[in-house]
């Protein structure tokens, strides 16, 4: 079975039934697990992700399918060796200290593990020091700040610092985002990049790192 069409279209709608039935099916058929990660469920969440940044569909239902992309995962996940899947790259994400919101960062971080890029999430009120820390002991592409609060801001220029102090600020793409933050702002700070929505964020860290 090499037509993932079903299963494109049922990841789009959130609907995990047929879904995980459709990846299940692909598995029996004899599909390679790659090509059913590749040209299933990453193709319908780029498709997603661009209608989401169109504001065609809206928070509840890009969580929606990006919860069926997941439990689809539970099944293939198993079946990887190491070495089958390549990851778009690394990225490093949290919520800057004194910031307690987590939605926009788990949205971020759902679409880009949907885009195919490794995801490791530090959580909420992360201080500048933890994130380099953990940039050091993983070596990501892209740091990932998020902040919602405005007072909270701050954190994200004391972290760029704190990166270059640091010494690893030029090994780093630095990805800022959040309700308050601005295209404006990033280039302030001096950040690499900014995303308005999940969805561009994918395609802003495709952008940074030159894949596709």
């Amino acid at each position: 079975m090499s037509d993932f069409k079903a299963l494109n279209e049922s990841v789009i709608k959130g609907d995990t039934k047929t879904a995980v039935a459709e990846t299940q099916s692909a598995l029996d058929a004899g599909s390679n697990p790659k090509d059913i990660l590749d040209k299933g469920l990453i193709v319908a969440m780029d498709k997603v992700g661009d209608n989401f940044s169109k504001g065609l569909i809206f928070v509840p239902q890009m969580l929606r399918s990006a919860k069926v992309m997941n439990e689809c995962m539970n099944l293939l996940e198993p079946l990887f060796k190491e070495g089958d899947v390549t990851s778009k790259g690394k990225v490093l994400i949290g919520t800057v200290k004194g910031d307690l919101h987590d939605i926009g960062k788990n949205l971020v971080s759902m679409m880009m593990g949907g885009a195919g890029f490794t995801i490791t999430d530090l959580g909420v009120d992360v201080p500048p020091e933890k994130f380099v820390q953990k940039a050091q002991e993983l070596e990501p592409d892209i740091v990932a700040l998020s902040a919602l609060l405005s007072t909270t801001m701050p954190a994200m220029p004391q972290t760029i610092e704190a990166l270059q102090k640091a010494g690893i600020r030029d090994k780093v793409k630095v990805m800022i985002g959040g309700a308050p933050v601005t295209e404006q702002y990033a280039q302030e700070i001096k950040a690499d990049s900014y995303a308005s929505d999940a969805g561009s964020a994918v395609s802003k860290a495709k952008e940074l790192l030159g894949v596709s």
